[in-house]
């Protein structure tokens, strides 16, 4: 834990007693705080019951309050604030999140300086290696605490784990959390050689006024929780925000393939402050970092140079990986001194779990958990890495759109089977040219059919893949549960096929 001495005798209230408002009450109270808490669900105040103070908020004495700590899941503005944000924000207390408390402590503790602590300036990086331990190689640049934090609509996750394991790789005390993992005042204090890669979602920038990344990363802006920022304009707004405090010495990472990103480029670079280094997987960028075909190039700074054939990475399939490799490259590179070494820690990069998570072979068929496909731009990354022979399981509840803009990939699924609350409307979309389609009455029953038809087919390698394209809370809890739930029911096919259940 990362006590947040931020508030000494003073109270604070704590509003959503989910993982990160549980971690936000503690480390206030190890900082000194007083926490008056509550959580508008049952099941959260049972977590805390015993070590919080539990008010309702319509018993705090709001003249004492210096600060509202908000879950990122309760809405601050859209579709319309929560009464207790509105009241906060109509008496003039601020309404910040785990992130921003995070922030404060480490400039606080003097771990991030007035230009973020990093080492990007225009001219280049730069890599004088300053003696710490790790492995051995002087991989590891000089910096303050180094805070790299990454948003986008789809690649989130797989950025961040990978950013963390390139650093670690090269020798860095890499703590990776927010969004992924664990929440942000959890990770580990910091000490010589310490690195933040933080996964940040546009709830918890709104949340975050002050947060001023060492590196910044935008991946891609395609639509998705519109409702909760008032539109697509809101959602754009959002995602920008974590260039914001961002000056002279910072990195600004940024994808080019998606048009509100390439414009959200332009934006950054024209208002001048921190290097921008824009980054491709669909063209050639005369000064920036692209990977063609799977190959990375880095032309950031000098003549490009091919750094490393992603082709060659097993848990990195598809142009959508190639593009969240390229985002990571070009975030630690002016941590580490050897851009070769970078390329080679990619080899032993593991994937992420329910991203296209290879979690079984049975005969001929592989089988894959792309669970945390929630949206159709997401699924179509999954789609997109093989070219045929796909047995397709998708459903939950639909998003904005349903999947009318997968139609592309169409011609690579040769069955699909629906499940959960978009049956119907996904089976719409798929009367329309799409491939044949089975309703299924549970993920089991269709997971079941999948392989029986592809073990059946004619395809020397097909795959059964599991990329729902709508969100899990129809039936699930959340992602990470109903991809366990298809794990679980691929260990169970696998035993009854004589085979192993992990690929």
């Amino acid at each position: 834990m990362i006590p947040v001495p931020l508030f000494p005798g003073q109270t604070v209230a704590v509003l959503g007693l989910a993982r990160s408002g549980l971690s936000a009450a503690r480390a206030l109270i190890a900082g000194g705080a007083n926490v008056v808490a509550w959580d508008d669900q049952e099941k959260g105040r049972a977590a805390a019951e015993g070590e919080l103070l539990l008010r309702e908020p319509a018993m705090w004495n709001w003249s004492q309050i210096k600060a509202l700590v908000l879950s990122p899941g309760i809405p601050l503005t859209h579709p319309k604030p929560h009464p207790v944000a509105a009241e906060a924000l109509a008496r003039g207390i601020e309404v910040i999140g785990d992130v921003e408390l995070f922030y404060r402590t480490l400039k606080h503790m003097g771990h991030v300086n007035g230009n973020g602590g990093a080492a990007f300036f225009s001219q280049g990086p730069v890599n004088p290696t300053h003696g710490l331990k790790g492995n051995g190689n002087g991989n590891v640049s000089k910096a303050k605490t180094p805070l790299i934090c990454i948003t986008g609509t789809n690649g989130k996750s797989t950025t961040t784990a990978l950013i963390g394991h390139l650093l670690a790789k090269n020798g860095w005390d890499a703590q990776v959390g927010g969004n992924i993992g664990k929440p942000v005042l959890e990770l580990g204090p910091p000490r010589e050689g310490t690195a933040y890669v933080l996964e940040l979602s546009s709830y918890q920038l709104d949340l975050s006024p002050t947060l001023k990344p060492s590196v910044a990363l935008l991946l891609n802006i395609t639509p998705d929780h519109l409702e909760r920022h008032g539109g697509m304009a809101g959602y754009i707004a959002a995602k920008r925000r974590i260039f914001a405090r961002q000056g002279t010495g910072d990195l600004a990472v940024i994808g080019v393939d998606t048009t509100a990103a390439a414009e959200t480029c332009t934006y950054v670079s024209a208002r001048g402050g921190p290097t921008v280094a824009p980054i491709s997987v669909d063209h050639v960028i005369g000064r920036g970092i692209y990977a063609l075909d799977g190959v990375l190039y880095d032309g950031l700074y000098s003549p490009p140079a091919e750094i490393v054939d992603l082709k060659n990475v097993a848990s990195l399939p598809g142009a959508h990986n190639w593009e969240n490799a390229a985002a990571a490259y070009a975030a630690v590179r002016g941590y580490i001194k050897d851009p070769k070494a970078i390329g080679r820690a990619f080899a032993s990069f593991p994937g992420l779990p329910h991203r296209i998570e290879a979690v079984g072979k049975i005969g001929k068929v592989r089988l894959f958990n792309d669970s945390k496909a929630t949206n159709a731009d997401a699924a179509a990354k999954a789609l997109a890495a093989y070219p045929k022979d796909i047995y397709w399981i998708l459903g939950g509840r639909a998003k904005e759109g349903g999947i009318e803009s997968l139609a592309r990939y169409f011609p690579r699924v040769k069955h699909a089977y629906l499940v959960g609350e978009a049956t119907e409307e996904f089976a719409a979309t798929l009367d329309k040219g799409g491939p044949a389609y089975t309703r299924s009455a549970s993920l089991a029953e269709a997971a079941r059919a999948a392989l029986a038809a592809a073990l059946a087919g004619e395809g020397e390698a097909p795959i059964v893949l599991f990329s729902p394209a709508g969100a899990s809370f129809d039936q699930f809890k959340d992602f990470e549960d109903r991809g366990n739930h298809f794990r679980r029911i691929v260990a169970e096919l696998a035993r009854g096929n004589g085979a192993a259940a992990a690929a």
